[in-house]
């Protein structure tokens, strides 16, 4: 019996070793050993680099200079004629997610866009054939508060959801100001927010139970201490954790908003409860409000040039992003939605047409400064020695309207090849499915993408009245 037992023992011991073997050489893929050679390499934040290699080995830039050699087992990609530059980094973004609005609730900080990507997503890949290698899976706008985001790499062809995960990126909630959380909740549920002023009460009440839950814990942490206490504990929330560790600065909150006036006011909140780390989204009528914005060192995050899609974002201008570059505000370009994501680049360069930035500051929008708004700069944005392996390169300048991405790399791997990849590069093809690998649809609705799923629940509660 103790022999059967032994070996018993020792099967459950060699099937642990080989699951954590097979585990770690699945996660072993994720980084892969490169060199780029003779490109024009622009850096971002160290200048542009002509006929100038790139090495990444295992998965982070190991040197950037002339006349590299290539290592045993590497992958070697001539770029010349072409350019090298950080992978693009959509800081608002609802890629690799099904479903976005939790729109149940005013307050939803429970939940956590990071528990349902989706690694199968053809739109994964869409983005990297646009040098797109870092998105900011985001929580709709439902909701005043709404739940937790995940910052993921596109690591297309992984099957393993926790694979897309930027691991050890910091904590981000999504808020939202102005229609979206009024007509959900006040017009579609008959509950607070109804009105802009509504959507401020709502924050600020939640800041305040979360507040109270805190310090409840923090007596009772410092109580258990003392002998013979006998007290119990507060209750659990999620939802008041997840608030407590905003106020605490561990959540970086990223904010729809449109108008100057809610803005502006969200910043009094902030300010009230000792709250720094904020990035609105959006952000159209930032232009007004940019010194502010500035003096909080709050960032935001913009459209080149959309607006007028509802009424409350009527006011805008294509100079929205370089006013708040010139006053000193983190700025970048995101997308909200799948489509433009592959052409951040061009949304780029618009800046130069309407408010003449630099190529730097062009750039900068789409590299480094939506790294700053993630929390993520010292890792990607930039090509630097340290830094990870995401880079797209380029036929054409990024910034013409002819440039063409032609190859983009994630942690060292080649994850988009132009001229490699086969038409079809769908993970899981279903052969009975009727579905084009193309998929164009048609949305006559005058809306924003943030308000994917809560909208259809909306117009059918308002149809039924």
């Amino acid at each position: 019996m103790k022999y059967m037992l032994t070996k018993a023992l020792l099967r459950i011991l060699i099937a642990g070793f080989t699951a954590m073997v097979i585990t770690v050489s699945l996660y072993a893929q994720n980084t892969g050993t490169v060199l780029i050679k003779g490109g024009t390499v622009i850096t971002v934040t160290k200048g542009t680099l002509e006929n100038t290699d790139v090495l990444v080995r295992d998965g982070k830039i190991a040197q950037i200079g002339k006349s590299i050699a290539a290592p045993a087992n590497s992958t070697t990609i001539d770029a010349t004629g072409m350019f090298v530059m950080p992978g693009i980094i959509d800081a608002h973004s609802h890629a690799a997610l099904d479903a976005i609005n939790e729109a149940t609730s005013p307050v939803t900080s429970e939940v956590y866009t990071g528990e349902v990507l989706n690694p199968f997503e053809i739109g994964i890949y869409r983005a990297l054939g646009g040098g797109v290698t870092t998105i900011h899976a985001m929580h709709g706008s439902a909701n005043a508060i709404g739940g937790e985001c995940e910052t993921i790499k596109l690591r297309y062809g992984v099957k393993d959801a926790n694979a897309l995960r930027m691991e050890g990126a910091p904590r981000t909630i999504k808020f939202a100001l102005g229609e979206n959380p009024t007509r959900v909740h006040g017009g579609g549920s008959n509950i607070l927010p109804r009105t802009r002023m509504g959507v401020e009460f709502v924050i600020r009440e939640a800041f305040a139970k979360a507040k109270e839950y805190s310090a409840a814990w923090d007596k009772y942490n410092k109580d258990k201490t003392q002998k013979g206490f006998r007290g119990a504990p507060p209750a659990y929330s999620i939802r008041l954790e997840t608030l407590s560790e905003i106020l605490k600065g561990n959540i970086i909150i990223h904010c729809h908003s449109y108008r100057a006036d809610e803005i502006y006011s969200i910043l009094k909140i902030c300010k009230e409860y000792g709250i720094k780390r904020i990035v609105f989204q959006h952000v159209n009528e930032g232009f007004k409000v940019a010194p502010e914005l500035a003096e909080y060192g709050a960032m935001a995050s913009v459209f080149a040039d959309w607006w007028a899609y509802k009424f409350e974002v009527y006011y805008s201008t294509a100079y929205n992003a370089a006013i708040l570059t010139r006053n000193g505000v983190v700025t970048s370009i995101n997308s909200d939605d799948g489509e433009l994501m592959r052409h951040l680049y061009h949304e780029a360069g618009k800046t130069q047409k309407y408010g003449n930035l630099s190529d730097e500051e062009a750039l900068s929008l789409i590299t480094i400064n939506p790294a700053k708004q993630l929390g993520i700069e010292s890792r990607v944005g930039s090509l630097e020695v340290g830094k990870e392996g995401d880079i797209a390169i380029f036929k054409g300048h990024p910034l013409s309207v002819y440039a063409i991405p032609m190859i983009t790399i994630v942690d060292g791997i080649v994850r988009f090849d132009r001229q490699k990849d086969a038409d079809d590069m769908r993970v899981m093809i279903d052969p009975k499915e009727p579905l084009d690998a193309v998929n164009i649809e048609t949305n006559t609705d005058l809306s924003d993408n943030c308000m994917k799923d809560a909208e259809e629940v909306f117009y059918n509660l308002f149809e039924l009245k």
